[in-house]
Order: C-alpha cells, then structure tokens, then sequence
C-alpha cells in the first residue's frame, strides 16, 4: 500500500510536469562516472503500477494461504526483496542500475521458490533459475559495457534521446542484451527453467512467473525498442524467438498434467506472443503488446491463486 501511495504521487509529479521525463540521481562513484539513478515516465510508471498492485493482492492472498507454522518472516521478507528489487528495474536509469535490481531479482527470485527447502524439486527448481537468468543478466551486462563503450553514454533516458544510436551497436552487443530478455522471460531454448519453478507456493508462481519477473525481458525488450529497435537483427531475432517460443509452449502445454505445469506453459505461449508483437514494432504492435501485458498478469495471477485455492 506505500509503494501504491508512493507511486500515486510520482505519477502526479509527473503529470505536473507536462508528462515529461523525471530523473533523480544518488552520486555513487563519481570518479568512474557510477551513478544510482531513476527515470520516472509513463513506461516506469506503468510497470510500477502492475508490480505494486499485484504484489499488493498477493500478499493479502498469502496471509490465507500459508499455515501459521511456517516461517513468515522470512516468506515475507523474501516477497518485499523481491517487490523492491522489481520497482529498481522498472525506474532504473543508469544502465549498471539497471543490472544491479536485474541481478536481484534472480537472487530474491532463488530464496522463494527454493522456500520449502525440504523438498528436492523446489531446491533444484531454484537452481535451475538462478543459473539460467542469472547468466543471462550477466550476458546482459556485457551488452551494456559494449554498448556504454561504443556510444560514450550509460543513461537510457540520453540514449533514447539519442539519434542513431542502432547503427553504433555491433552484432555481439545487441544479442547480449537480447539473451538477457530471453532467459528472464523464459524464451525458447531458455524456457526450460519456468515449469520447474512451479515447485514454489502457489503466490510466488502468480507474482513473480505469471505477472511480473517472467515479464523483465517484456520490460526490457519495451524499454530498448526505442534504442535498438532499428537494429538490422531486431526484427529477424526478436520476432524469431516470440515465435518460437509462443508455438513451443503452446505444444508442451498439451504434453502437462499438472495444472501448475499447464499454466506455466501457457505463459511461455504468451510471453512469446508479446516479444512477437514487440519484434514487429510500430504503434498497432506496442500498443497491443501493452494491453496484452496487462491483461495476461492479471489473468494469469488470477488462475495461479484459483489452482492455489
């Protein structure tokens, strides 16, 4: 309810201020140009409305759903980690910001679904995520360095402000920064590490792989389309992997039997419809990509708490 309250405000702030850009800067590292900073506009904005607001009904459903004898505190410290760590990546200006909320969300990601720590699956569920987003946050962050290097410029608000900043970014640089998406939204052939997930309680799997950390790579893809979206690769791989991976969940989806299992799947389908309409760009596509976004989190929350109940 703060983060709510808290964002109500900014989004007044932002209103005031003709709905331009909003930035705060904390002074980091001066000395190597390191900066924590936030970018506030209607993207950011957004996002933190869909993180906060689900996060908010997920944890009244979790008071019902948990028993008192587990370990609350830590369930809930965990959940708030997490929900902090995603308002970061939303509102991250500075690109290693943006890599240090990323990295965060893996590790806070690891703690809730390995959270019944005695059983082997839920262990071996959150390994198996660890690994493969976090690895793709580090690819990621080798974009960012070749990137930051070949246009002289670490702010995403600067960069979007930037002409021609495509042509600048090699090859190399830009499928980094496309595996990052990828493994964290759980594109084909990264997609492997969603259905094991499952193994986390019931509002875990509706929060954060339904509505909203299987959804960073959304955020990202979103966030660089108007950076890198004239990039000769983005059409061919973008829309190559949401393909791809909306038929390939779509399939595996028939092979489940456990209804967790059957959700996951459909989510894979899903996100890869949404970074299929972000690869074909233009305002139709970005438009129905955002209404999607946001009808899939609620959706797919909603049926993750019905197979909970």
């Amino acid at each position: 309810v703060g983060s709510l309250w808290a964002l109500i405000q900014l989004y007044g702030d932002w209103n005031a201020a003709g709905r331009k850009a909003i930035l705060h800067t904390i002074a980091w590292a001066p000395s190597a140009n390191l900066e924590v900073s936030f970018l506030v506009d209607g993207l950011s904005l957004m996002w933190g409305f869909l993180v906060a607001g689900i996060g908010f009904l997920i944890v009244l459903y979790s008071h019902w759903y948990l028993h008192e004898h587990e370990d609350m505190g830590r369930y809930y410290g965990w959940l708030i980690a997490f929900m902090g760590s995603m308002m970061g990546v939303v509102f991250a200006d500075h690109l290693i910001t943006l890599f240090i909320f990323w990295e965060l969300t893996s590790v806070t990601s690891f703690f809730l679904i390995g959270y019944w720590s005695d059983r082997p699956a839920a262990v071996y569920g959150s390994q198996k995520a660890l690994l493969i987003t976090g690895g793709g946050g580090l690819a990621m962050l080798a974009g960012f360095l070749l990137l930051g290097q070949a246009t002289g410029e670490w702010h995403l608000s600067r960069l979007i402000a930037m002409p021609g900043v495509a042509e600048k970014v090699s090859l190399a640089a830009f499928v980094l920064i496309i595996m990052g998406a990828a493994t964290k939204s759980a594109q084909w052939p990264f997609h492997i590490w969603l259905p094991n997930a499952m193994e986390a309680p019931t509002p875990i799997s509706a929060f954060l792989h339904s509505a909203t950390m299987v959804k960073a790579g959304i955020y990202l893809l979103s966030r660089f389309y108007p950076i890198l979206g004239d990039h000769p690769a983005w059409g061919y791989i973008v829309i190559g992997l949401g393909m791809t991976t909306m038929i390939a969940g779509g399939l595996l989806s028939l092979r489940a039997f456990d209804l967790k299992a059957i959700l996951a799947y459909g989510t894979i389908s899903q996100l890869g419809l949404l970074v299929t309409l972000l690869g074909f760009g233009g305002k139709e596509a970005i438009i129905g990509a955002t209404l999607h976004l946001y009808n899939h989190a609620a959706a797919k929350a909603a049926m993750f708490m019905v197979v909970g109940i």
